[in-house]
């Protein structure tokens, strides 16, 4: 199928593109006739998505956006390269699982720091350049930050985090033109959820509670991103929209993960 060029001229930046989600909606978005920035932390699985597009219309920028300075350097080279900002989707995150008090600092903080911290700083160093475009930002949340999950207590504080900073931020900005919305997805195929898949009785607890009856494709969530970013949305801000094949239909809440409680 022949895409549209919604983007031609645009400017994207997708964190945590060089796998998964992230991936697949720098690759939405560059079929569409966008400059894409390319970013996570293995500057090689970078270096090896960006091969396969247009070297004209790609920046590879690694780091982690989980560093205050890292993430005005990110938005500094895009502008320098590209000479203006459109879109930013904040898709860089990390999972975790485990019962709260067997959970230590470190976990806490590594959680908290890419999925919260990440997101706000990219915000923040993004938003004078979308004010100068009338653009916006997409953020990947989770259904885990609209409902809750037994055994990820920390995970879903951080995407509920995310939910809210969504629309707070759609508040904040919508007076000065840049619109904020979010995705929550449910279970996607990407590394993050490698350990799920591989996990049958797992999947099939899922498998029940989701109407359409399969696991999501990164290229779902690339075209809820691709829509929420392009002028086909322009009245919509602070969305927090599931993608998540129905999971969270009958009452908003997602309740997916059927694990065996731990003492």
């Amino acid at each position: 199928m022949t895409q549209s060029q919604r983007f031609t001229g645009k400017t994207i930046i997708v964190t945590g593109s060089s796998t998964g989600i992230g991936e697949g909606i720098a690759r939405r978005f560059h079929d569409e006739g966008a400059n894409v920035i390319i970013n996570a932390r293995n500057a090689e699985k970078c270096a090896a998505v960006a091969e396969t597009l247009d070297p004209a219309r790609v920046l590879v920028v690694a780091g982690d956006v989980s560093k205050s300075a890292f993430a005005d350097e990110i938005i500094g080279a895009t502008v320098e390269r590209f000479g203006a900002l459109d879109v930013v989707v904040n898709n860089a995150g990390v999972g975790g699982s485990s019962m709260l008090h067997k959970t230590d600092d470190a976990e806490i903080d590594r959680i908290i720091d890419i999925n919260v911290k990440g997101v706000i700083y990219m915000c923040r160093a993004a938003i004078p350049h979308l004010k100068a475009t009338g653009g916006s930002i997409v953020n990947i949340s989770s259904v885990s930050g609209i409902g809750g999950d037994s055994m990820l207590p920390v995970y879903n504080a951080s995407k509920g985090a995310v939910t809210n900073l969504t629309r707070g931020l759609a508040l904040q900005l919508g007076g000065m033109g840049v619109r904020v919305n979010a995705i929550n997805p449910s279970i996607t195929r990407s590394d993050m959820v490698d350990g799920i898949l591989d996990n049958q009785p797992m999947v099939d607890a899922f498998m029940r509670r989701v109407a359409l009856g399969r696991i999501g494709e990164p290229e779902d969530i690339a075209g809820a991103a691709a829509f929420l970013a392009s002028e086909d949305a322009s009245f919509i801000t602070g969305v927090n929209l599931p993608v998540d094949g129905g999971v969270t239909a009958s009452n908003g809440q997602p309740n997916f993960l059927a694990i065996a409680r731990e003492g």
